[in-house]
C-alpha cells in the first residue's frame, strides 16, 4: 500500500502541496507565500470568478461600449495591484515586478469577462435592442 506521500510525488506534486482550502484560506487573510506559484494560481482564479462577476454586473446595469472595456480593464488591474501589493504585502521584484503580478490571467479573464457580458445584456436588454431598430 501506497503512502499519502508517495502517491502525491507520483502524481507530479511534491509532499508540501496545500490543499485547496489551505490555499483559499491564505488567500483571504495577510499569510507568507513560500511558493509563488501558489500565490500566482490564487491571483489567475481569482480574476476569472472577478471577471465573470464584473460581466454580470455589467450585463445587468446596462454598460456598453468602450467605457465598460477601459473600466474592467482598470478594476480588473487596480484590484489585483492592491491585492497583492497592499493586502498580501508581497515583494513585486520577487514575481518579476508589478507587471507580471498584473497581467497574471488577465486575458482568459477578459474572454470570460466579455462572454458573460455579452450573454447577460442580450439576454437581458433584448426587446430594448430590437425596438430601437425598429424591428
Amino acid at each position: 500500500m501506497a503512502t499519502k506521500t508517495s502517491t502525491i510525488e507520483r502524481n507530479g506534486h511534491s509532499a508540501k502541496s496545500s490543499t485547496l482550502r489551505e490555499i483559499c484560506a491564505r488567500a483571504i487573510t495577510k499569510s507568507e507565500w513560500e511558493d509563488k506559484e501558489e500565490f500566482l494560481d490564487v491571483i489567475y482564479w481569482s480574476r476569472q470568478v472577478f471577471g465573470i462577476f464584473l460581466g454580470v454586473i455589467w450585463g445587468i446595469v446596462p454598460l456598453k461600449g468602450f467605457l465598460g472595456l477601459v473600466l474592467f480593464a482598470g478594476i480588473s488591474c487596480g484590484i489585483v495591484y492592491l491585492y497583492a501589493i497592499n493586502f498580501q504585502n508581497v515583494d513585486e521584484d520577487a514575481y518579476g515586478g508589478v507587471w507580471e503580478l498584473v497581467k497574471e490571467g488577465f486575458m482568459t479573464s477578459f474572454a470570460g469577462f466579455l462572454v458573460t457580458w455579452i450573454i447577460f445584456y442580450t439576454g437581458l436588454h433584448y426587446d430594448t435592442i430590437m425596438a430601437a431598430k425598429g424591428s
